[in-house]
């Protein structure tokens, strides 16, 4: 495929990707999806499942599902407007499917998922599965792309990133996938923040636009070893920077914070993702 071919495909995909970020609350048809993409309706999904990994169906019913714990974890939705808003056609068939994913029905989620842990004035108690080591990093080149807007929102970011890096011939052989914050989300108000979406390359690389390389400087690290749903993290960035930094002796760096992603949301339960969260140290 000649290079201006693909990017042109690439950009037609990105345009799916923003559309259905943009209209989850929407009845995406396929036809509709088409027009987006400026593609054939009889071959444009077999493009997209070719590119992305998953069908159009797989990916909307995994975004409308991880709202539906953000919103869980973090509002006081009603729980059939939840269940409307993940497209389902009442409580049960939601109630089921979440527990699938998440391994609880969605009232004991929100009723005792890990960010329940936190109240103000009370200290977060440590979850077993919360280790923390302190470890170096080396330099660390990134082939990037940035996001602004809610952090639970970075998978755009991903999506679109790791077309263009298919597209460019720029993927590494192995896949480390990386989140760079530069922002406080307890103070800067959702449609700032920046972030990144990032893959760890070996070398320096002269991508094309909306590509960009970042080099993070060589640091030592605290390293949270974290498993389940991104929707329910706060807790644990909580935990370390209430309880275990101050008590630790050690000073956070003014650097970004860095999540590496261990295992692939499209194809890993919610409960079972595996994520490690880096404070950078002095």
């Amino acid at each position: 495929m000649k290079p201006e071919t693909w990017t042109s495909y690439e950009d037609r995909l990105d345009r799916v990707t923003s559309y259905i970020y943009d209209h989850l609350d929407d009845d995406l048809d396929m036809d509709t999806l088409a027009g987006v993409a400026a593609l054939s309706p009889y071959h444009w999904h077999r493009v997209y499942s070719a590119v992305r990994g998953e069908t159009i169906t797989a990916t909307v019913k995994r975004l409308r599902l991880q709202r539906a714990g953000a919103d869980l974890a973090q509002s006081r939705r009603p729980l059939g407007e939840i269940a409307e808003r993940a497209g389902y056609g009442g409580v049960p068939a939601f109630t089921r499917v979440f527990s699938d994913a998440y391994g609880m029905p969605p009232v004991s989620y929100r009723d005792n998922g890990s960010h329940k842990e936190f109240q103000p004035g009370r200290l977060v108690a440590p979850r077993a599965s919360w280790q923390i080591e302190v470890r170096p990093l080396p330099v660390l080149k990134l082939l990037t792309i940035p996001h602004k807007g809610s952090y639970m929102e970075i998978g755009r970011a991903f999506e679109t990133g790791l077309t263009h890096a298919v597209g460019q011939k720029l993927m590494p052989p192995k896949v480390r996938m990386l989140g760079v914050y530069y922002d406080d989300p307890t103070l800067t108000p959702e449609v700032d923040l920046r972030s990144r979406a990032a893959l760890v390359v070996d070398r320096d690389l002269t991508p094309a636009a909306p590509l960009e390389m970042v080099d993070l400087p060589a640091r030592s690290y605290a390293v949270l070893h974290y498993r389940g749903p991104y929707s329910d993290m706060r807790a644990a960035y909580l935990w370390m920077f209430g309880t275990w930094l101050p008590q630790s002796g050690r000073e956070a760096a003014d650097a970004p914070m860095i999540e590496e992603y261990l295992n692939n949301p499209r194809d890993t339960p919610p409960s079972d993702l595996l994520t490690e969260l880096c404070l950078s140290l002095e």
